[in-house]
């Protein structure tokens, strides 16, 4: 399998680290590359309509993408414990692990407003909007903390990639100082290998 990806994706972060940790990354072929909303990518785009990585080329050279049904379909791979679990918990882990991932959409958005659009031209109102939908989502994460507990699930590791994002690209915004359960998870699995091996630089 190949998975073309970029190190400062979250996104793709979260598929590595769920690699990892059900012994299936040695079975992939990392594929670093850079995509941009104004740079186009031609190989990502030929895979991707549109246009966004993670993608990974199986084995039989199936394209899929995003990053939670590639995180879904490397579950089904291992024979370990399932981290999408398929009883009455799955809902719960699925609702988290989609708050991460819009944390993770809104924060990326924020970037990109900040970091890639012309100072010029950059929409304050709009950047405040994303940067609300971040603290929405922390505050609802520290809300049910709890449930980041326990055996290892998706959730645990799409909300531990969103927090070390925030860390990498918006160290200003200091979320650890209003959300201190958040900030015992995060501590606390960052010390895994999976996440130390993907740390974004």
């Amino acid at each position: 399998m190949q998975l073309i990806y970029a190190a400062a994706s979250p996104f793709a972060r979260k598929v590595r680290v769920l690699a990892a940790e059900t012994g299936l990354l040695d079975r992939i072929e990392l594929l670093d590359t850079a995509v941009l909303p104004t740079t186009l990518n031609e190989r990502v785009n030929a895979l991707n309509p549109l246009g966004k990585i993670p993608v990974l080329l199986t084995d039989d050279d199936e394209a899929l993408y995003d990053s939670r049904v590639i995180c879904e379909y490397l579950d089904s791979l291992h024979q370990g414990q399932k981290l999408l679990p398929s009883d009455a918990a799955r809902w719960q882990v699925l609702r988290l692990a989609a708050l991460a991932d819009g944390l993770m959409d809104a924060a990326l958005l924020a970037r990109y407003e900040r970091g890639v659009r012309p100072a010029e031209l950059q929409w304050a109102a709009w950047l405040e909007g994303q940067l609300g939908k971040v603290q929405r989502a922390l505050v609802e994460l520290e809300r049910h903390v709890g449930r980041l507990q326990g055996p290892l699930d998706l959730a645990q590791i799409g909300v531990a990639c969103a927090l070390g994002y925030l860390d990498f690209r918006f160290a200003d915004l200091d979320w650890r100082a209003a959300h201190p359960g958040l900030a015992d998870f995060q501590r606390a699995f960052a010390q895994r290998t999976s996440m130390q091996a993907s740390t974004p630089v």
